[in-house]
């Protein structure tokens, strides 16, 4: 047979022509003229994903016979990646392939040798994954199963794409999704910044709810040995000990804002009318990063890399916001002295603010309106730079007001906080230079991406899944989802189909 005797490539394409002059004739009979909208929608939407669907196993068909023509005018040498000769073909070698329209039938020629697996060159070709379930429906998976739970996002994904996704497998591509973040990262160019931009770093922890065999061992062994008051509810005080703490980190620019402390808090009595307090700082290229699956000190050191991405020379003014903790602070200053950067210090101004009004209550009834005053007059102090004196002077009060241990208990750990966290409490220096004072940039982080997804109602989490779902959500945050997916793609095909001289070269290095 010559080549002009060849069927047409558009001969491939008869299933789905056919399907769609079905539609067409549907369509145009008069049943389908008395049909509301929605009903057009649904029967549109079903027919058309079926159309689709042998669209795409019509092209895997006309690729098939391509191969294999090309095989008859010339037979290839095909070496795998081990390096070993692969002489014997066999055809017919098909898989199945889960898309996004439905499930289709791979078929294609195999090269095959003793002693070695198959190597099929049209899979690299297709750049198909290693399970069934294509790249475009594990991007529809972490696109719903990052916002929503698991359940509602297989509902979400079968109504547009048919049964096509168990719950178990959900889980499985959003894991294997975000193993490459940590790498699409550390190849990012950071844009530089003038030496007057202040850099700003902040991490804060929260927890997850996870299933036993997640848990650290230290949570594990204490929820065994726990025993509770009560047998359906816990007591005041007692902790559940079923969460697991992830650890999150925020890096941005800002330009400085001088302020003065009336523009923070207002006054006893309220801010005159004309006054107009000065903004503050307004945050700028903003980065997250997250992990529930390493330690504290992992995603510290990973602020700081990104921090010093930004800043390599060390030549601008570093600001580092915590919520206080002790275990923060010394993480942060451990690794400022292994980078050889000076930092800024600064706790959050708002917990400050708690620990006054706590204190508050030792010396004014509730719903007494004289506590805001009392608590705005000590919070001007302390941002005038005053921290000590004011624990002085709560400690001198709860004496003069001769209160019991029990009644001044609040007032004790408002002093000791002020007087051990003295030395971070410098607002009057950081409003001055125009330094933020407060960590809402990463305490809505903690909201947005545990709160509002791992945190939901009766979730109970996998280690893994986790940390999948946590980093894949901070990628989101960032505005990377879209690089990042690219990056992905372009990885998993050198995992699963490195060239011979590619693995070569990777043994050597």
């Amino acid at each position: 047979m010559g080549p002009y005797d060849m069927p047409s490539s558009s001969d491939c394409f008869v299933t789905a022509t056919k399907l769609f002059e079905i539609l067409v004739t549907d369509l145009a009979a008069p049943a389908a003229g008395k049909l509301p909208h929605h009903e057009l929608e649904e029967l549109l939407e079903e027919r058309g994903r079926d159309l689709l669907r042998q669209l795409f196993q019509d092209h895997l068909d006309l690729r098939e016979r391509r191969e294999q023509e090309a095989v008859e005018r010339q037979r290839p040498r095909v070496i795998g990646s081990d390096g070993l000769l692969r002489p014997r073909l066999e055809r017919g070698h098909e898989r199945l392939l889960t898309t996004v329209f439905g499930t289709v039938t791979v078929n294609r020629c195999a090269w095959r040798c003793l002693e070695a697996t198959n190597v099929h060159p049209a899979d690299a070709m297709l750049s198909l994954p290693k399970g069934r379930h294509s790249h475009g429906l594990a991007r529809l998976a972490v696109l719903e199963a990052t916002r929503v739970s698991y359940d509602a996002a297989r509902e979400a994904i079968g109504r547009r794409c048919g049964p096509v996704l168990g719950k178990r497998r959900l889980a499985g591509l959003l894991i294997n999704a975000a193993r490459d973040i940590d790498s699409f990262y550390d190849a990012q160019v950071v844009e530089p910044c003038t030496a007057s931009t202040v850099l700003v770093l902040s991490v804060d922890g929260k927890g997850i709810v996870m299933r036993p065999e997640a848990l650290r061992e230290a949570t594990r062994q204490a929820a065994l040995k726990r025993q509770h008051t009560f047998r359906t509810r816990l007591a005041a005080g007692e902790k559940s000990a079923r969460k697991r703490m992830a650890t999150l980190g925020a890096v941005y620019d800002t330009e400085p804002a001088p302020r003065r402390p009336h523009d923070v808090i207002a006054p006893p009595g309220g801010r005159g009318g004309d006054y107009v307090p000065r903004p503050g700082p307004v945050a700028r290229a903003k980065w997250l990063c997250a992990s529930v699956v390493h330690d504290a000190e992992h995603v510290v050191g990973q602020v700081f890399a990104h921090a010093e991405a930004r800043d390599p020379g060390h030549r601008r003014c570093w600001v580092v916001l915590v919520d206080g903790a002790q275990h923060q602070l010394d993480l942060v200053q451990a690794e400022a002295r292994l980078r050889g950067v000076d930092v800024h210090i600064v706790i959050d101004i708002v917990h400050v603010l708690e620990y006054l009004w706590t204190a508050s209550w030792c010396f004014h009834h509730a719903g007494d309106q004289g506590a805001e005053d009392w608590v705005a007059t000590h919070a001007l102090a302390v941002l005038n730079g005053n921290a000590v004196e004011v624990a002085d002077a709560i400690q001198a009060q709860a004496g003069q007001a001769e209160l019991s241990a029990e009644q001044r208990r609040g007032a004790d750990v408002c002093v000791r906080y002020l007087r051990t966290k003295a030395e971070f409490l410098r607002y009057d220096q950081a409003l001055v230079v125009g330094w933020p004072i407060a960590t809402g940039i990463i305490e809505g982080a903690a909201r947005h991406l545990i709160a509002d997804r791992l945190d939901i109602g009766g979730a109970r989490w996998g280690l893994d899944d986790a940390e999948a779902v946590l980093k894949l959500r901070t990628v989101a945050a960032n505005g990377d989802l879209g690089a990042y997916w690219k990056h992905h793609l372009a990885e998993e095909h050198q995992r699963l189909y490195p060239t011979y001289d590619q693995a070569r070269y990777t043994l050597t290095a």
